[in-house]
């Protein structure tokens, strides 16, 4: 089920011509956009008498005139606790992804995950979990003390969070709405990024991952240091051939050593490797900031997915020029430039 209204412009944008695929791009120029928005739920998969479950809220956002030849429309995924708001604007009220992308002539689609943020929570529906005390994930996720400095100096907000397969739905009927298209994903979104790219690798044309949670089959400090991810990339199940099996028993591993002391093992297939049937045929770019906590294993991940069949590019920040970047890279100072290389891999895969 789709409700849908549409306003015509954002408080907070007016308007810019669009800005060309070799075109600089600065905060004031994105601050004068007004996109078409639009707003949607999808996938109410069960009502009560009073409400219906399961849904997310979407919010679309439109170049204003449409261009004649345009990219296709990503799909942003907001990490633990987060919302779509992510990616309007930053903390400190520059510019957000969203305008960044909708400059190039993407349609973007903001969203809140089930049962979080404008996305209606009933009690009964899923478990409800949590990351902390809200001070304690703020400086968890901003690394305010160590990462270079390009975190904002602003507080930072958590919210619930509800399980993979409710997402998994969810998303893959926003795919079936909007049709071909990019993901962007961030964090614990990771996962359902893989997911929906399992259940719609016919319309899902590229996967953006940011700081994806992992790696696989594990927790690393701070969040954990146990088993997860069962399936590698996600707790549930995805494709792979030879078959994983229906709780991923079939697939053995191995512990690889860390490249260096400041890294930390991987954990990997034992040769021959199982190949991801359907993620495969999605090119995959990873993102990861160098004083991230995501830092010291973001690498297996890449290694993972390379050894699965998956055809994917690291964007290894630090390494590549750009630093001082911690978890919510997206928000920082330098975001515009990390937008930049991202925008040149999507310009890849067109």
């Amino acid at each position: 089920m789709v409700h849908l209204c549409t306003f015509t412009t954002l408080a907070y944008l007016s308007q810019v011509a669009f800005l060309g695929g070799n075109a600089q791009t600065n905060s004031s120029q994105l601050m004068n956009i007004i996109p078409k928005r639009e707003v949607l739920y999808d996938n109410a998969t069960n009502s009560t008498s009073v409400a219906m479950i399961g849904q997310i809220y979407v919010e679309k956002l439109s170049p204003n005139p449409a261009p004649k030849n345009p990219p296709l429309p990503i799909i942003f995924m907001a990490g633990a606790g987060q919302t779509g708001t992510n990616f309007l604007d930053t903390p400190d009220g520059r510019p957000g992804w969203a305008s960044y992308f909708l400059s190039k002539g993407h349609t973007v689609y903001l969203s809140d995950q089930p049962a979080r943020g404008r996305s209606f929570w009933f009690p009964g529906q899923g478990t409800i979990g949590s990351l902390g005390p809200p001070n304690g994930v703020s400086d968890l996720f901003t690394d305010v003390a160590h990462n270079g400095d390009q975190w904002p100096q602003m507080q930072f907000q958590i919210d619930r969070f509800i399980s993979e397969e409710q997402n998994a739905q969810a998303y893959s009927a926003l795919v079936d709405i909007v049709g071909d298209c990019y993901i962007i994903s961030h964090s614990q979104a990771g996962p359902y990024g893989w997911r929906v790219g399992d259940m719609r690798s016919d319309l899902v044309k590229g996967i953006v991952q940011l700081e994806p949670a992992g790696p696989p089959f594990t927790f690393r400090p701070p969040l954990g240091s146990g088993p997860a991810f069962a399936f590698g990339l996600t707790d549930l199940a995805i494709a792979y051939e030879p078959s994983a099996g229906e709780n991923a028993e079939d697939i053995e591993t191995i512990v690889e050593p860390a490249i260096d002391a400041e890294h930390y093992e991987c954990i990997m297939q034992k040769s021959p490797a199982k190949q991801l049937t359907n993620l495969g045929k999605i090119p995959e770019l990873v993102v990861e900031g160098e004083a991230s906590f995501n830092a010291p294993h973001g690498y297996c991940t890449v290694k993972y997915l390379e050894q699965a069949g998956v055809d994917v590019e690291y964007a290894d920040l630090g390494k590549e020029g750009i630093h001082g970047n911690g978890h919510m890279l997206f928000m920082e100072k330098n975001n515009l430039e990390i937008a930049d290389r991202v925008y040149r891999w999507l310009e890849k895969h067109r």
